[in-house]
């Protein structure tokens, strides 16, 4: 089914990204905004702009709202952007109850990808490794426990099970600092995502940040378009993307992005996607080992970087695969990628 009319449910940079890419494909575009954001850029970058009740971030997380809007706007389609609902697994479902087409993955698959134990889970069938962790959420014993389990000197990383973006995190060195990671592990988590669980990790003391950027069609056809390193970071929060990875040996990129695409292969999935590894500082060779670590079901907001090395668009992509397109239709099958072009 094409696209008609597109809802974009976001504000400000990636609002307009997508709003141009909608343009470029002739498809109509209704932009939301909050009470504040009234006289922002985006309200006057679509073809119609709806109001929302409500100001900051609860407006923009107001399901049943933006399909209120979504229906008397005519809307066939929204586009969630990145933050906000791009990951909600629920506005995905409610998305198809109303007969609207939600341009990203299936409800399933973002709910799997949702929590980070099921997905280390789903990583240990397909046989990608991971980094040795806890297995579900974690009490503050069985923490203590996994890190005694250890080699001496080991350390750990207590994460969110839900969420992302660098919250609900901590590395822990000394077992007697597990408590407090621990709580406030929990306290950041629940605030952030309104889920409190934690689990735990061995922690990579030198690693480098490799993600891939995949796109699949839902047929269980996936292609991969590199990858992007973004090692630098403060806070785990990612300062500098760069495309393609300048650590990577030709055999073991070959390695990382073959295991992305099996992963994604695994659950046949649709639109963009970014699987994320961490590799080993000290060992570049073809053969060095890597751990899967998580899974971005959505648009990312470095997604240009791996546009200016490959020359393809992926918003218009993203589009052209919620409307039915197939990667052989779009020509993006993985021979016909091409390989990066210089870097970003």
């Amino acid at each position: 089914m094409k696209i008609t009319t597109l809802l974009i449910a976001n504000r400000g940079e990636i609002a307009i990204r997508i709003a141009r890419a909608a343009a470029e494909l002739d498809i109509r575009t209704v932009a939301v905004y909050s009470e504040d954001d009234a006289s922002s850029l985006h309200v006057r970058k679509t073809d119609d702009a709806r109001a929302l009740r409500g100001s900051g971030a609860a407006a923009y997380l107001d399901i049943e709202q933006i399909l209120v809007v979504a229906r008397a706007a005519k809307c066939d389609a929204i586009h969630p952007g990145y933050g906000f609902l791009s990951e909600n697994a629920l506005f995905a479902r409610r998305c198809a109850e109303e007969g609207i087409i939600f341009v990203g993955p299936q409800p399933e698959v973002l709910h799997l990808f949702g929590d980070k134990v099921q997905a280390r889970k789903l990583a240990e069938r397909n046989l990608v490794p991971v980094v040795p962790g806890t297995s579900g959420a974690t009490t503050k014993a069985q923490t203590r426990a996994f890190m005694a389990s250890l080699a001496d000197g080991s350390a750990i990383m207590i994460k969110a099970v839900a969420g992302g973006g660098g919250r609900g995190m901590r590395a822990v060195y000394h077992p007697d600092d597990i408590a407090e990671a621990h709580a406030r592990c929990q306290s950041e988590a629940r605030a952030a995502f309104g889920n409190g669980d934690v689990y735990a990790e061995q922690l990579v003391r030198r690693a480098r940040h490799v993600e891939v950027q995949i796109i699949g069609d839902g047929s269980g056809r996936v292609s991969h378009l590199w990858e992007r390193e973004c090692s630098l970071q403060r806070r785990n929060q990612k300062l500098i993307e760069i495309a393609p990875s300048p650590a990577l040996s030709p055999a073991l990129r070959a390695r990382i992005t073959a295991a992305a695409v099996r992963l994604a292969e695994a659950v046949r999935y649709r639109s963009l996607g970014t699987f994320e590894f961490l590799l080993d500082a000290d060992d570049a060779s073809d053969a060095a080992p890597f751990s899967f670590m998580e899974a971005n079901p959505r648009l990312q907001v470095e997604h240009t970087v791996t546009e200016e090395v490959t020359g393809i668009d992926l918003v218009k992509t993203q589009l052209q695969l919620a409307s039915g397109s197939t990667l052989q239709e779009l020509g993006l099958t993985q021979p016909d990628i091409p390989s990066p072009r210089g870097f970003a």
